[in-house]
């Protein structure tokens, strides 16, 4: 599991930084990376498109 790992590690990163807002931009982020990935290999592909 080294990339929750990673995101324990960054979420303690910005909490001790005091950097709450830069969580937002993270989870778009994340979400968006997501919403690629799924539109590549999957059968979602034409419902993505239909969103943009």
């Amino acid at each position: 599991m080294p990339k929750m790992e990673t995101l324990r590690e960054l979420w303690d990163f910005l909490k001790k930084r005091k950097l709450y807002w830069l969580a937002p931009i993270l989870i778009v982020l994340l979400l968006l990376g997501g919403l690629i990935i799924l539109s590549e290999t999957t059968a979602v592909a034409p419902f993505v498109y239909t969103l943009f």
